[in-house]
């Protein structure tokens, strides 16, 4: 088997960083795509609404996040609060439960 393509008929992606170089629409013939989730703070929807904290989410379609928060930013304690997919490039995050922590910190990672 060595030398044959390891993807082959895989459900595989590729997910790559921006500011990375050299990658095309494949990598060993599986779709390569852009990973690139980023928090909107300047939009009217970031902030506290309606008894929850939330922001819009925006990068490309149809990739996959997982939002986390901790009370503490260099804390080693982060705990998942949504996975979702970036439908159509854009979702709204919300936390229901921000009003309980003295402070709270978001960040988003790859599942």
């Amino acid at each position: 088997m060595f030398g044959e393509d390891i993807f082959h008929n895989s459900p595989a992606t590729a997910y790559y960083l921006p500011g990375t170089t050299g990658w095309g629409a494949t990598y060993a013939n599986i779709p390569a795509v852009l990973w690139n989730p980023q928090a909107q703070t300047t939009d009217k929807n970031f902030g506290v609404r309606e008894n929850r904290f939330g922001f819009n989410i925006i990068g490309t379609a149809d990739i996959p996040i997982v939002v986390e928060a901790s009370t503490s930013l260099p804390g080693q304690t982060w705990s998942s609060l949504q996975n979702c997919t970036l439908t159509n490039g854009l979702i709204y995050f919300n936390d229901t439960q921000w009003a309980n922590y003295p402070s709270r910190f978001y960040r988003i990672r790859s599942p």
